[in-house]
């Protein structure tokens, strides 16, 4: 039986259509069209993204959209074989038995918890009134010496002043301002893009050449795209050497450091499909 990718190849083949007629018309590239057509899904964006090459595909060549990525699903879902019957059986879920409790779960904690509270609230007023009583009492004053009966005159008695109740003041330290982001980016090719500002997305979708795009942000941004190539950044006012091959998926990440490129792709979450632009 003919693969998912071969499938569409036989198709395209008996209605006489060229990938490059494919992708004149839905602006994906020839090589993104080899990689469906081999089954070679993970040199595809992933996502969102394969199932719209799909449906464009399957548009131009005039079949059932819905079907194809129907196809697409069960030909990249993965299945559990099971050892004894050999039959696919899907994979079941673990149940975690809920442990048991114990008898001390009846006692009455939240007695206690109040009769807690009550006797520390008793200490603090408790600290509190003598801490006042200390305060009020007058300042003990040093015993006068008798006079000599060889001098005539007596010095005054020294006075005792009362330790100083102010309390220091404390200092609260001020972080410095946070330094902006700018992020110009202009498409000289067709591309998709996936762009988030400080953990949020604010861009995603396919995005025709000779288009521009002014992203802002306090801490970071990150910008996935499938034609790096084709794209140019300024961030910062700064214009950046380019950052990659044409045809070549790759995420960037600026910050107050600069720009790097991801260690790892991201795993593609799971959101609504976002349409794929006509010609």
């Amino acid at each position: 039986m003919p693969s998912f990718g071969e499938r569409l190849k036989q198709e395209r083949e008996q209605r006489g259509i060229s990938l490059e007629e494919i992708s004149h018309s839905t602006k994906i590239s020839t090589r993104l069209l080899h990689a469906l057509e081999e089954d070679h899904f993970n040199q595809l964006p992933g996502g969102i993204f394969n199932k719209g090459f799909i449906r464009a595909y399957a548009r131009h060549l005039g079949m059932d959209e819905e079907q194809a990525v129907a196809d697409y699903i069960a030909a990249t879902t993965p299945v559990v074989l099971e050892k004894k019957s050999g039959s696919v059986v899907p994979a079941a879920a673990e149940v975690w038995p809920e442990p048991e409790t114990d008898g001390a779960a009846g006692l009455p904690w939240g007695m206690f918890a109040v009769v807690l509270l009550v006797a520390a609230l008793g200490f603090a007023a408790w600290g509190v009134y003598s801490r006042e009583k200390r305060a009020s009492a007058p300042p003990p004053v040093a015993p006068q010496a008798e006079a000599s009966p060889a001098h005539s005159t007596t010095e005054p008695p020294a006075v005792i002043l009362p330790a100083s109740n102010a309390q220091p003041i404390p200092v609260r330290s001020i972080s410095p301002a946070t330094v902006p982001l700018n992020l110009r980016i202009r498409l000289e090719e067709d591309s998709w893009l996936a762009i988030t500002a400080d953990g949020k997305e604010v861009s995603r979708g396919m995005f025709t050449g000779s288009s521009e795009k002014n992203v802002q942000a306090s801490r970071t941004i990150q910008v996935k795209a499938g034609n790096i190539g084709g794209i140019d950044f300024e961030f910062n006012g700064k214009r950046l050497p380019p950052q990659g091959d044409y045809d070549e998926v790759k995420t960037l990440i600026f910050d107050a450091n600069g720009v790097r490129a991801a260690l790892k792709p991201e795993a593609p979450a799971a959101q609504p499909e976002a349409p794929v632009p006509q010609p």
